[in-house]
């Protein structure tokens, strides 16, 4: 191991970087912050910077599901002190492949968060409240848009009108020009080109979105580029997995069709839409006996509807309860629909503003996060040391549904 200086900073590799001030293990050792371990990885399908929460990440060729899985059979020879750093959340990685990657060592994140919202439709107008009613320990401030300027004055009225007689000093919500909505710390997508009608299921609803979201946020993900944009691009558009692809694209390709990497990091991008399908799943599971484990035991993975898998439990995993479980959880919007309604207040709140709260509060949620080029929603949080995906001992019956959903995601896009 090589270990270096730079900017105040540790940093350790497992190859040498000659252009590196060198420091001894003794010096890195004794530094009780955060540490950096140097990585080269592909940039095209890795990220730039990540949490280390477990030695196998220093490890790592090449970034995919094996971002979920922990092999605990696994040894790894090193020094004692920097496990225990892992195992306190002090070491960061960084993707030297990206010829910013020094930024990293001076990226913080806020105290209070400014958030701005695009798109006050049903989904975007119930996360406005949910964020308003919840976020004033952590909500500096948000900034709404939209093209409808008498839905920005109803809402900027309105929503500030939401008190209480011992008033928390609750976020204020202001009213954005378009070239303003990146002025934040995290910019929620919430437009949507049109959600289907109840009883036009005729094709998957979220393919349906797809087709003309993806043209709106690939705008927006262009702004963001244009405006040096460094917080997070959080998508709450249906399809989250594929829109959050199809953005990070867009902001890497130039006008010539090449990639350029001057857009979003992919890190930067998250999808918003897992953490309705954990409620969905939860409000089914509670319902049986055979499934009220899944409260405590059980977890959900990938997409926010087809390619979607719930697990009963990680401990004592049990296939069929699972995917009983997962079809269930997976056509509960079209069982919401047979009433006459579309689905949104459920998902604007558990996988918009709950999941967004418990974001930039550093908890642990559902959302999708890169993996090795595809969007896969898993638990995670965002920490100092950058995004930390929950790793478990999958068993292979579920580490195979995995897999194919993984492999679906990126052939689409």
């Amino acid at each position: 191991m090589y270990f270096y200086r730079l900017n105040d900073k540790t940093l350790f590799s497992m190859a040498e970087y000659k252009n590196l001030d060198k420091t001894t293990e003794q010096e890195a050792s004794r530094d009780n912050k955060i540490i950096y371990a140097l990585k080269n990885l592909d940039p095209k399908i890795s990220r730039r910077s990540f949490a280390v929460n477990h030695p196998s990440l220093l490890f790592i060729e090449n970034e995919g599901l094996n971002l979920l899985t922990l092999n605990s059979s696994s040894s790894y020879k090193l020094p004692k002190w920097l496990l225990t750093k892992i195992n306190n959340g002090q070491v960061t990685a960084i993707n030297t492949n990206y010829k910013d990657w020094q930024k990293v060592l001076n990226t913080s994140l806020p105290s209070k968060w400014r958030i701005n919202i695009a798109g006050l439709g049903d989904v975007g107008g119930t996360l406005l409240m949910g964020l308003r009613l919840l976020g004033a320990d952590c909500i500096e401030e948000i900034g709404i848009y939209d093209r409808d300027f008498d839905k920005l004055k109803r809402w900027e009225f309105e929503a500030n009108q939401i008190s209480s007689i011992e008033e928390k000093n609750r976020p204020n919500i202001k009213i954005l020009k378009e070239e303003e909505v990146f002025d934040c710390d995290l910019f929620a997508f919430c437009i949507a080109t049109r959600v289907p009608a109840v009883g036009e299921e005729k094709k998957d609803v979220r393919m349906v979105q797809f087709e003309g979201n993806s043209k709106i946020v690939n705008i927006y993900a262009n702004m963001a580029k244009k405006a040096n944009f460094k917080g997070i691009f959080a998508v709450v558009s249906d399809p989250v997995d594929l829109l959050c692809k199809s953005a990070y694209l867009a902001s890497n390709t130039d006008l010539c069709g090449n990639f350029d990497f001057n857009g979003l990091y992919p890190e930067q991008i998250r999808g918003y839409g897992l953490g309705v399908m954990n409620a969905r799943a939860l409000y089914y599971a509670n319902k049986s006996e055979s499934t009220s484990h899944f409260s405590t035991e059980g977890r959900v993975f990938g997409p926010h509807g087809s390619g979607l898998i719930v697990a009963d439990s990680i401990q004592n995993y049990n296939q069929e309860l699972s995917i009983n479980l997962t079809e269930k959880t997976k056509n509960a919007n079209l069982e919401l629909r047979k009433t006459g309604f579309k689905p949104y207040i459920a998902p604007a709140l558990s996988s918009g503003a709950l999941s967004i709260l418990s974001t930039i509060k550093g908890e642990w949620h559902y959302s999708a996060t890169f993996m090795g080029g595809v969007y896969m929603g898993a638990k995670n949080r965002l920490t100092k040391q950058g995004t930390e995906i929950e790793m478990l001992d999958l068993p292979d019956s579920l580490y195979s549904r995995l897999k194919n959903t993984y492999n679906e995601l990126s052939e689409i896009l």
